[in-house]
């Protein structure tokens, strides 16, 4: 199965930018002057769409993420440093803090708000130290 996240976003070009600048692709098949589809891995993706194209596939209001959560899109990355290495290109390229990093033993994870508000949040996990705790 895969998976498609679509999230509502102001400027393409600036969508693009901020996430080529954390490593992400973009499968050009599926962008366009209304939307970029992006890889996250080999079965999920997420559609960056206008306001107006992801309006077309609501009759609800678009929530504005910079003042409500709509979504939590969490990433499992390789290491603790990746971690913060991807919190630190995010806050640098437009970006913007959420909270602190949390450590939790066999969890390690942080986030940040893309420039339209949407919060991500890359974590590492240690499968093995969370298994122990079990």
């Amino acid at each position: 199965m895969n998976t498609y996240i679509n999230l509502p976003v102001e400027d393409l070009g600036r969508s693009r930018a901020f996430f080529l600048a954390l490593g992400l692709t973009f499968d050009e098949r599926f962008c366009d002057e209304t939307a970029l589809g992006m890889v996250l891995g080999p079965s999920s993706f997420v559609m960056l769409l206008t306001r107006a194209k992801f309006a077309g596939f609501t009759p609800r209001a678009i929530a504005d993420a910079r003042a409500v959560s709509e979504v939590l899109v969490a990433l499992e990355m390789e290491s603790r440093e990746a971690v913060d290495a991807m919190v630190a290109t995010a806050l640098s390229s437009g970006g913007a803090a959420v909270r602190a990093p949390e450590d939790h033993g066999f969890m390690y994870g942080h986030a940040f708000a893309d420039p339209d508000g949407h919060i991500w949040e890359p974590f590492w996990l240690n499968r093995q130290a969370m298994e122990q705790a079990q």
